[in-house]
């Protein structure tokens, strides 16, 4: 998951708590790559116990990237395992790798139906767009480019799929490959979670830490997790005092390739039909450029966990303060601001400060409250509720701060395009020949006058006929005006007619109307459809929203309470509707069951993406006769919701659990044996020939024990658990690649099923540190003060005090800088000659002489490498 605008703002207002990564990289030896040696120590300065790779922000950028994109699946899954390598080789764990993929339950599926409803509309238009691009071109007299290949359909990134059923398959062979060959490997235990194991990977992953947490779990355990903005969130509510988040870095507006040629520096609908320059005399290099490598970031929890200490402390509580206690109502508020599974209040938004607006008023209000929002995952909704009332006062505020924010923002872009447009232009008139602006620095002379009279009644004419324009265009701004023109008016009247993204009157949505009085009852008829007298309904809203709030934090900390929980409306209600929200959450339903791989796809697909289902099963989705035919519309609305971008709520209907499995019953006898990816599966485990635990693997499987077996903790780093025998163990026998151009290997790994210690219904995980923790401090009294005087630079590595890098003469001379400052002292030299700051002729007498005591000017270093 992603929380859009989090991490910019956390960064930016904690920075310190952001690392770069330092890498090393592979060498080549003779044409021969040398793999980086995992087993030495890591070049960042700190040792990593775990690993955990949340899969599905790999498999994403892997299988469709901007620039090139690989030409079939086989590509797809190399470049899926260099991906997790090179992780491997930043983080280099020594104990546990754990790689999971998403298997999302009923509250997560309303956000991926919706993604994979856009991703198939937005496809189908950019089908079009370049369509109709192509005709135009062809119509200019051009031939336009080829069609690039067909475009990669995402949505097969799904539980379910037979894409996800190979990239399962694959990662089974990638990782005994890596047990049986790689020296890094060799003492780590490999866990694999793959898609038909219900849960998402973040949470399953978080499941197995918090399931680990016994007396046989090293309290200052270093974990590392490779995933998205709210693993943070995750990573606080685990209390481990270790934890670190790996991430791509973020660079934004990076260029993207033409969606028609595929080339860079424009966009489709600026396409010319041009033909790609070959690379190479018979481009043989096509495709073959380096693109450039994204580099990585560590995201420090235990810096963040400092930084909240020093915010969220509170003097004379009537309560005794807990720090991990206010980490977890920290964690809780955040919802507020939007997640996975809710949407955001209208009134907090990131951008504009509600988390540190949530923070000052939970500081003023705990006094009244009388304690902590929050215990172990567990919501005290009278006290919550305080919080929401005393948001509820502030947002009509709220909503005319944002609207003068808006406003002040459309201005500053209008005359900024108004001095771009000005820049462009130029004046309104130049003159030529001698009276001619020269550029600064030209050497030529401007060009000599043959008739002064013809050029002065040139001049003349071309400023009256200038004047002549600007009045017409007046007296049209004056007759437009009813007969009153402002000298504003007059002003912007010049030129040329005016644009659209030139008005100040530019057409707000519908909905964009929360800073005028009645917003409440607007908002509740445009979003809702009904009146805001309706309070059976608001209450309902209200309701379903609290629950959510349970629900979510439920799942942070204690796990999935319900399977079949999901929050039945695209928008959320006002904080002050909060009213008497004590009573409106009980429990959940228990014994709830999730979603079957192919049940999920039903419900998450749209018809256009039907050719990754059974044949049977696609019918429901196109046939006029069907049942749920309602739940698949060819076309649906977007709303922006007051947003600029078209992802934000997409209004499609909602999944009827009861009518999906009920019209999936007569179609499931259809199922062949080959589509047995429908059921559900086990986390695996799988372990090198040298693991102190293969032995006692391989004892089970001579025995054929048919009996869940606990896992002894002393041979597997104090891991806990249960192991059933796998159907595909590998063991002693062959591995046959799946992908063509990779080997076959013998070894002999072990691959298991795993299952995490199980604990009585009702158990709760204290949200606790464990005794023995120990926190490491980082921050100085500097990383205090905001605007320090030393200019910021980025940390690389976990050293702070690590020694930057400098050159000396030798080095300096190996990069031809010596080239560069001798040419800069011949400069100088001929200066001096030339009498500019010397005592030569025409010279200042007394320019750099040694009576005046001026010291010469020392040599210029465009690189200071110290």
């Amino acid at each position: 998951m992603g929380v859009p605008a989090f991490f910019r703002w956390l960064s930016r207002k904690y920075p310190s708590i952001v690392v770069h990564c330092l890498e090393e990289k592979g060498k080549e030896c003779n044409g021969v790559r040398v793999p980086v040696d995992t087993t030495k120590p890591n070049p960042n300065e700190v040792e990593f116990d775990n690993l955990y790779l949340d899969m599905n922000g790999i498999i994403h950028p892997c299988t469709h990237p901007e620039d090139p994109a690989p030409k079939n699946e086989d590509e797809m899954m190399v470049a899926i395992f260099e991906y997790i390598d090179r992780l491997f080789n930043i983080v280099r764990p020594r104990k546990v790798l754990y790689m999971a993929i998403d298997g999302a339950p009923r509250a997560k599926m309303n956000q991926q139906r919706s993604r994979r409803f856009r991703a198939s509309k937005e496809g189908v238009e950019l089908v079009e767009e370049k369509h109709r691009i192509r005709e135009e071109i062809i119509q200019r007299g051009y031939l336009p480019p080829e069609e690039i290949k067909e475009r990669f359909d995402s949505n097969c990134i799904t539980p379910g799929t037979e894409f996800m059923d190979n990239l399962a398959h694959c990662l089974r062979y990638y990782v005994a490959d890596r047990l049986s060959n790689d020296p890094g490997w060799k003492n780590i235990v490999v866990f694999l979670s793959d898609a038909s194991v219900p849960g998402e990977g973040e949470h399953k992953i978080m499941d197995f830490i918090r399931r680990q947490r016994q007396p046989n779990h090293d309290p200052n355990t270093h974990h590392c997790l490779c995933g998205a903005d709210d693993l943070i969130m995750l990573g606080l509510a685990t209390h481990e005092p270790n934890f670190t988040i790996i991430r791509e870095e973020f660079k934004p507006n990076k260029p993207r390739p033409c969606a028609l040629c595929g080339q860079m520096g424009h966009e489709i609908k600026d396409c010319q039909g041009a033909s790609r320059v070959k690379q190479g005399q018979h481009d043989e290099f096509a495709d073959t450029g380096p693109a450039a490598e994204q580099e990585f970031i560590f995201i420090r929890l235990c810096v963040l966990r400092e930084y909240l200490a020093r915010e969220l402390t509170m003097a004379s509580l009537p309560f005794p303060f807990d720090f991990e206690r206010s980490i977890d109502d920290w964690v809780f508020m955040c919802f507020f601001v939007g997640n996975d599974f809710l949407p955001h209040l209208p009134s907090l938004e990131i951008r504009e400060g509600a988390i540190d607006r949530l923070v000052g008023i939970y500081k003023d209000v705990v006094h009244r409250t009388g304690g902590y929002l929050t215990e172990n995952g567990f919501v005290n909704l009278e006290r919550v509720e305080l919080i929401m009332q005393a948001v509820g006062v502030a947002e009509d505020n709220i909503f005319r701060k944002r609207k003068e924010d808006d406003e002040n923002f459309k201005r500053r872009m209008k005359e900024k395009r108004k001095r771009m447009k000005a820049e462009q232009q130029g004046p309104a008139y130049l003159t030529t020949g001698q009276f001619a602006p020269q550029a600064l620095g030209r050497r030529d002379r401007p060009e000599p006058v043959q008739n002064a009279r013809h050029q002065a009644y040139d001049m003349r004419m071309q400023s009256r006929e200038q004047h002549n324009k600007d009045a017409a265009q007046s007296l049209k701004a004056l007759m437009r005006n009813g007969g009153s023109a402002g000298p504003s008016d007059i002003a912007e009247s010049r030129g040329l007619k005016r644009k659209a993204e030139d008005s100040d009157s530019e057409p707000e949505p519908e909905d964009n109307v929360l800073w005028e009085e009645g917003w409440k009852q607007r908002y509740y008829k445009t979003k809702f459809d009904v009146d805001v007298s309706d309070e059976d309904f608001r209450q309902k809203v209200v309701q379903s929203y609290v629950e959510g709030l349970c629900w979510v934090l439920r799942y942070y900390y204690q796990g999935c309470a319900s399977w079949k929980w999901y929050f039945p409306f695209h928008y959320a209600p006002f904080a002050s509707d909060f009213t008497n929200i004590k009573g409106m959450f009980t429990e959940f339903e228990k014994g709830t069951k999730p979603f079957k791989p192919l049940e999920q796809l039903m419900g998450v697909f749209p018809a256009a993406s039907g050719n990754f289902l059974p044949s049977s099963w696609r019918n429901l989705m196109t046939s006029e006769d069907s049942s749920i035919i309602d739940f698949y519309p060819d076309d649906f609305a977007i709303d922006l919701n007051g947003k600029k971008y078209a992802w934000q709520v997409a209004l499609l209907p909602f999944v009827d659990e009861r009518r999906l499995r009920a019209a999936l019953a007569d179609v499931y006898p259809d199922l062949t044996p080959d589509e047995k990816r429908n059921s559900l599966g086990s986390d695996l485990l799988c372990l090198g020939k040298s693991h102190p635990l293969l032995d006692f693997i391989q004892e089970l499987y001579r025995t054929e024990s048919q009996e869940a077996t606990e896992i002894p903790a002393e041979l597997c780093h104090g891991i806990q658990g249960t192991l059933n025998l796998d159907d595909d163990p590998i063991l002693p026998d062959t591995v046959k690649s799946p992908i063509p151009q990779l080997r076959d290997i013998s070894q002999n790994s072990a691959i298991i099923k795993f299952k995490d210690p199980a604990y009585a219904d009702g158990f709760v995980f204290k949200a606790v540190l464990l005794p023995g923790a120990i926190p490491n401090k980082v921050l100085k009294p500097d990383n205090w003060v905001k605007g320090s005087q030393e200019p910021w630079r980025p940390q690389l590595g976990f050293n702070p005090n690590r020694q930057q890098a400098h050159l000396d003469q030798s080095g300096f001379r190996a990069l031809g800088w010596d080239r560069a400052v001798q040419s800069q002292q011949l400069a100088y030299q001929q200066n001096m000659s030339r009498g500019r700051g010397g005592s030569g002729p025409g010279g200042y007498q007394q320019g750099y002489s040694s009576a005046r005591g001026y010291p010469l000017p020392p040599q210029s270093r465009r690189y200071n490498w110290n």
